[in-house]
């Protein structure tokens, strides 16, 4: 029974995966049902019968493509569970890895996809903000909680000061990359979570103003 229901899960992320390949390549509209399975390696009424029509393929593989990039960021996030001595360091290494992410292809069509179908499925918008940018803010809020306690960082509201670092991380980020359309250079991307550290610590490092 374990195995089967093992089998079942195995074949239907399969299929979202090979889905959300598909909807990238071609977008929602020219994207097709029998093409989704030919990706996927299954029989088309195989597709219908784990995942139903073509909005729910789409919906569904959206979100595992941001529960993907969710689990990323979080794992990244981690980290700060023990920074080590040099906080800064540890800082601008998330950030860095952050942006490293938020850049990748799953991520960059994951932005285009969504903003391009925002109309015709607006539930989608908020189910994907929630997965990655509104969980990303909390589990930073919950490291950067715990740096403050133990003295790391100045006492502060750890729900602003995640959403203020993430901010300095995306707005520059997004700004170079021109909404993501084209690919900004390793040294850039470096440079733009050096820069978010440093004023991030200006503003909560333990000595406000001399980080």
């Amino acid at each position: 029974m374990a195995a089967t229901t093992r089998g079942r899960i195995d074949k239907r992320e399969a299929i979202l995966g090979a889905a959300f390949a598909v909807f990238t390549r071609r977008g929602y509209a020219a994207a097709g049902m029998q093409e989704i399975a030919d990706e996927a390696g299954v029989a088309k009424p195989t597709l219908y019968n784990h995942l139903g029509d073509k909005e729910t393929v789409f919906q569904r593989a959206m979100e595992a493509a941001a529960d993907t990039v969710m689990a990323e960021n979080i794992a990244i996030v981690e980290r700060l569970r023990a920074p080590g001595p040099d906080l800064r360091a540890a800082l601008e290494d998330v950030a860095h890895r952050m942006l490293l992410v938020c850049c990748d292809e799953r991520s960059s069509a994951l932005r285009r996809l969504t903003y391009a179908q925002a109309g015709a499925f607006p539930e989608l918008m908020v189910a994907v903000q929630e997965r990655t940018s509104i969980r990303l803010a909390e589990a930073l809020a919950d490291r950067l909680a715990r740096l403050a306690l133990s003295g790391g960082l100045r006492d502060c509201e750890p729900a602003q000061a995640a959403e203020q670092l993430l901010a300095l991380l995306t707005a520059p980020m997004e700004a170079r990359s021109r909404l993501g359309t084209r690919k900004v250079p390793a040294e850039q991307t470096r440079a733009i979570a050096h820069a978010a550290v440093r004023t991030f610590l200006c503003a909560y490092g333990p000595a406000a103003g001399r980080a």
